[in-house]
């Protein structure tokens, strides 16, 4: 075997070639797993378990150089040992010599260490079994640790320097009652970058943390847990970086810095009603309003935006503990309301592009906005209006209070409120060409304090009214009685135009638009009318108002 200096018997730091404290590296040193995939179905292969001489020889036909002889025997181990769960609960009668661990085919921690641990040496590679404190199962935010070291884990000196690896992690999880193993690989913990693996690892001997400088107990127990989706899902940082939130005024902060495109979502005791996520290019930020004062679990989770893996679920990131002092009632959201709120690349994405307002809350006063997008594809869109609590309205009227204004590729939406509160403004799309239904896309906070505010909903429009016809005047969906009501509607391509009351209206067509006027009395609804074609007889309606009643 290749000759490399083997570092001296007694430790000393000098021969701990600290890592910077860097982690845009997942491994401490490059490893290309395309190249290791050959090895790897060899090593899963390989089916001896009655003496560790023997398991070592046969894994090591395939690997030739250091880092393959302990990639074969970590993937061997990572899927042939399981964790002992009941083993666990009854340690005193727990062996993790080598041999008994490979006749069981399960251990506890301890164990897997010592396998690897003599499986290198057999394989001629230098290994020390290291043990300490992890943030594993069982941990509690901002829990402290004392006593003796709960966790044991591996470093392996390849190519002049030491590296870490923890095959327990590798192999699988237990349920949260500490009660099933299930074997789940997970490639992390292989040659883990240092600065990562301090996350979670914490050894007794601080040079073993192969970092510089080290980090101290205390540190390591106020430091955010970052689990290892955090890294491989290419998060950067999370702000606050401690693991308690204390809420100033009602509300806790959260944010996330990641590459371009991951989706987040969030759980607060398991809901995610009592907050407002929003999208940002390269992560996302959270305000949180819980409505009850106390300690509540706050988990984020994120996936990939292209999801190339039928297994890309939302996947848990980071756990906070939120404590609450004081509740901000005013912060209390409609149930509707979806996560995130507001625009972002998600919804340019999905075409709505240039967005007039970018912040997820709208404020009006006069219970009236308008939101205008450029539409980037050829869609058709759909919006909904939805109240909180016992104000509800019905999904029709919902529909009425939103209406579509079309100028080319920009499309307005303008939104009168029936009366004071929040409201969620839902909007979905759909390819003009797909016949089937509309996919809901992103939504908006609207909130008007003003309670004078009363509107109407727009009139009710019918399928011969285009998307790029327009209403200018009457706005309002319900007409005083007994008055002549102005009429002005931009319509193109028909004959003639009508308003049907107790008596018809025509209407007179004045560059685009189509004007006049109408008296209301004695009537309860109002139809306008329109013509396709001079030659036809009938009439088709278009739009249809209410007249107040006396």
């Amino acid at each position: 075997r290749k000759n490399t200096p083997s570092p001296p018997k007694t430790m000393t730091t000098r021969f701990f070639p600290a890592y910077p404290w860097d982690k845009s590296s997942l491994k401490s040193m490059p490893v290309d797993l395309q190249q290791l995939e050959k090895l790897d179905a060899y090593a899963l292969k390989v089916n001896v378990t009655n003496s560790v001489e023997e398991l070592v020889k046969a894994l090591l036909k395939q690997a030739r150089t250091d880092l393959e002889k302990v990639r074969a025997i970590w993937m061997w181990i990572c899927h042939h040992i399981e964790y002992d769960v009941v083993g666990y609960h009854n340690k005193s009668q727990l062996s993790s010599k080598p041999r008994d661990v490979l006749q069981m085919g399960k251990s506890i921690c301890e164990g897997y260490a010592e396998l690897f641990e003599h499986m290198c040496s057999l394989a001629g590679i230098q290994c020390k079994k290291l043990s300490g404190h992890a943030k594993g199962h069982g941990y509690k935010t901002g829990q402290t640790f004392t006593g003796d070291s709960d966790h044991a884990w591996n470093a392996v000196y390849l190519e002049g320097r030491w590296h870490l690896l923890d095959s327990t992690w590798g192999s699988g999880s237990v349920d949260d009652s500490f009660t099933k193993f299930t074997y789940r690989y997970n490639e992390f913990y292989f040659l883990t970058h240092p600065a990562l693996f301090i996350n979670n690892h914490f050894p007794d001997n601080s040079n073993w943390q192969l970092l510089k400088p080290t980090l101290t107990l205390k540190e390591f127990e106020n430091n955010m847990l970052h689990n290892s989706n955090f890294y491989t899902l290419g998060l950067l940082a999370a702000r606050p970086d401690t693991p308690i939130i204390r809420t100033v005024n009602g509300k806790a902060s959260v944010s996330v810095d990641c590459r371009s495109g991951t989706l987040f979502m969030f759980k607060l005791k398991g809901t995610d009603e009592h907050g407002l996520m929003t999208l940002k290019k390269h992560g996302m930020e959270l305000e949180i309003y819980p409505q009850k004062t106390g300690s509540h679990k706050l988990e984020i989770f994120a996936k990939p935006s292209k999801a190339e893996a039928a297994d890309d679920v939302y996947k848990c990131v980071l756990e906070y503990v939120v404590e609450c002092e004081s509740v901000d009632k005013a912060m209390r959201f409609p149930k509707e309301l979806h996560q995130p709120v507001g625009p972002s690349w998600f919804s340019e994405r999905q075409g709505f592009l240039r967005p007039s307002h970018s912040q997820p809350i709208l404020h009006t006063n006069d219970g009236r906005c308008s939101l205008t997008f450029t539409l980037s594809k050829d869609i058709s869109v759909l919006t909904s209006l939805h109240a909180d609590g016992s104000s509800s309205l019905s999904e029709d009227m919902g529909r009425r209070h939103v209406l579509q204004i079309h100028r080319r590729n920009q499309i307005e939406l303008k939104v009168h409120l029936p009366h004071a509160g929040n409201f969620v403004l839902k909007i979905y799309s759909k390819k003009k060409s797909d016949p089937g239904n509309y996919d809901y896309i992103f939504n908006y906070l609207i909130r008007c304090l003003n309670t004078e505010v009363k509107w109407p909903a727009f009139p009710q429009s019918y399928s011969k009214w285009l998307q790029d016809y327009e209403i200018l005047e009457p706005l309002s969906g319900l007409l005083p009685a007994n008055r002549n009501v102005q009429f002005k509607l931009k319509m193109h391509g028909i004959a003639k135009v009508l308003v049907q009351a107790e008596n018809t209206y025509p209407l007179s067509q004045n560059k685009g638009c189509w004007e006049g006027t109408c008296n209301t009395s004695g009537c309860r609804e109002v139809f306008v009318m329109v013509h396709e074609n001079a030659n036809h007889s009938f009439y088709s309606q278009v739009l249809k108002y209410e007249v107040e009643t006396q």
